[in-house]
């Protein structure tokens, strides 16, 4: 096509030389110049041999019927001889092919530019679709997920018997009862487990401003960390409860810079963590009331001097009831959070995320019963031993309990049950954290991910805590901790990702590896990683622990990915106690 545009135009000046030579030699050259011109279209294999010869032979048919209706037509033309202007040119004949190859040009064009126009005007206009669905249709957005896990859990071969870490957590949820068949954490027997995770979201716009969010899920409705449902239930059905419900209200200025969200309900994260779990598990849901405020301050002109759009500061601040009181306690249980940080993108497509918090949880400490292993009745045995304790406190003692908890906090006991004895925290938990995320697109598209996590509970107080407990057995990690100090009151980790930013598509992967270390009381266990050396009839996870992660993801089709993670955690304080877990994961969204 490059080819055949410039030879056209030539055979229109050919042609419109023709109309104004007169002479036999102009016509003699016109002719050569004509039939060398076809013959070159034959050589660049744009006109075959066979359509060149008839192209000839028809334009001397052309020719001799235009010369005899010429002179035919010649004394009218003399009498009423028009005026031609110097700057135009008159055609009196054009090749078929050519007003073939005109014609399908100006159709092509026209073809585009009106195709175009229509499918702008039908996408704005959504024709069709305004007389077939309701208004209120559009205003919904339908989202969710399954995931199929294989999970393997290996014990170490040096790890000490069962009988050495309590499950307290259990012996909590089974109202003191220690003799049930999970007062102990398995130690020594590896299992594997079959888990599904399903998620449905629904996603509504109430007005510019303000939209509404509510998610259903599978999972134990008194579990925060875990919304996996464990196979092997002799087909029972699992359980579908609603994981979120809030609503949102986001306010823009006049440049669409989201400067304030506000979010109230059962809500999603709202602070950063750089994909770390040490504070907060990825399934965490937060209830209550919070805010984000947002401000760049830096101007566009200076953003694009130093590179990017400048930085964006933001402040995260939220109240949220952890535990209702019961009965006659008021002793609510609260966490206030605030944190601010840095958002930064470059134009080289690199960014900088960074976030300092703190977390300060209010009343969740033990309260000990008075009477705590006060007995009642002793049997007739020398010495004599104890039958009955007293059992009768007040709706604070038992209050402060837990609600939920994994592993890992210390704790005493504070209360006497019927079958034994119910335990609480024994430290405040006031926790500074730090995270910093970089992401670097030097390998675009591939990316590189590094990333950071510190906490460090600063409501750890040994003197504050021996005289609200005096004479108390204090455990740590379901095992005795013989003295109290705050050497566990640190938690780190380290991460790097590499490979595609998103892996929902096929031929799309990541790697990624991570060391942690989470000291006894540096974070609350009851929200920390549940799947970093799981232990106890629940299957949970802990603090007290130290220990990496190696893992990737890989990209079979369109929303549909695998995901396989090596985690491997040893027991920091107390007898020896370590686990390694393999996950294998088909994960799929929509």
């Amino acid at each position: 096509m490059n080819h055949k545009k410039p030879l056209l135009a030539l055979a229109l000046l050919c042609a419109a030389g023709l109309s104004h030579a007169g002479e036999k030699e102009e016509l003699l050259k016109l002719r050569n110049t004509t039939t060398n011109l076809i013959k070159q279209l034959v050589k660049q294999g744009i006109l075959s041999e066979k359509t060149a010869n008839d192209m000839i032979k028809q334009a001397e048919a052309d020719a001799d019927q235009q010369v005899a209706a010429a002179k035919s037509a010649a004394p009218a033309e003399k009498a009423s001889k028009e005026v031609v202007p110097a700057d135009e040119v008159r055609v009196s004949y054009v090749p078929e092919f050519v007003k073939d190859e005109i014609r399908q040009q100006v159709r092509s064009e026209l073809r585009e530019e009106v195709v175009g126009d229509v499918m702008q005007k039908a996408k704005k206009e959504q024709w069709g679709l305004p007389g077939a669905l309701p208004e209120w249709v559009n205003r919904f957005k339908l989202s969710g997920d399954i995931r199929l896990r294989a999970q393997s859990s290996f014990m170490a071969s040096d790890n000490a018997p069962i009988g050495n870490y309590t499950d307290y957590p259990a012996i909590n949820a089974n109202n003191g009862n220690t003799n049930s068949q999970n007062q102990y954490i398995n130690t020594t027997n590896g299992r594997a487990l079959g888990r599904e995770r399903v998620r449905l979201g629904i996603d509504a716009k109430i007005t510019d401003s303000v939209d509404a969010g509510m998610r259903l899920a599978t999972g134990n409705i008194s579990n925060p960390v875990s919304i996996n449902q464990s196979m092997g239930t002799y087909g029972g059905r699992y359980t579908f409860n609603v994981d979120r419900a809030f609503l949102r209200y986001n306010a823009v200025d006049d440049n669409h810079f989201n400067w304030l969200t506000v979010m109230g309900g059962r809500t999603p994260n709202p602070f950063f963590t750089g994909g770390s779990e040490l504070v907060w598990d990825n399934d965490v849901s937060f209830e209550g009331i919070m805010g984000t405020v947002r401000h760049n301050f830096l101007s566009a002109d200076l953003g694009s001097a130093i590179g990017g759009k400048g930085p964006t500061v933001y402040g995260t601040a939220g109240m949220f009831p952890l535990q209702s009181s019961t009965g006659l306690s008021n002793r609510d249980k609260w966490m206030f959070g605030g944190q601010t940080g840095l958002d930064w993108g470059f134009d080289n497509q690199d960014s900088l995320m960074l976030g300092a918090a703190y977390y300060d949880y209010r009343n969740i400490t033990g309260i000990v019963d008075p009477q705590l292993n006060t007995c009642t009745t002793y049997n007739t045995a020398t010495p004599p031993v104890c039958t009955s304790y007293e059992n009768n406190s007040s709706a604070e003692v038992m209050q402060s309990a837990p609600q939920f908890m994994q592993n890992g906090n210390t704790l005493t006991a504070i209360s006497n049950t019927n079958t034994g004895q119910l335990y609480g925290l024994a430290s405040n938990y006031r926790i500074l954290n730090f995270n910093v995320l970089y992401d670097l697109a030097l390998f675009s598209p591939h990316h590189l991910k590094l990333s950071a996590d510190y906490a460090k509970n600063i409501g750890f107080n040994s003197n504050d805590i021996m005289s609200r407990y005096p004479g108390g057995t204090f455990v740590t990690g379901g095992a005795v901790r013989n003295e109290l100090n705050s050497a566990g009151t640190s938690a780190w980790q380290v991460r790097a990702d590499l490979g595609w930013p998103k892996f929902d598509v096929a031929g799309h992967w990541s790697v990624f590896s991570l060391y942690k270390y989470v000291g006894s009381d540096a974070v609350l266990d009851a929200y920390t990683d549940s799947n970093f050396h799981p232990g106890g009839a629940s299957n949970f996870g802990s603090t007290n622990v130290k220990g990496w992660v190696v893992g990737g993801n890989y990209g079979l089709m369109k929303n549909v990915w695998l995901t396989g993670r090596w985690l491997s955690g040893n027991m920091i304080k107390g007898p020896a106690f370590g686990v390694d877990l393999m996950q294998f994961e088909i994960n799929t969204h929509f």
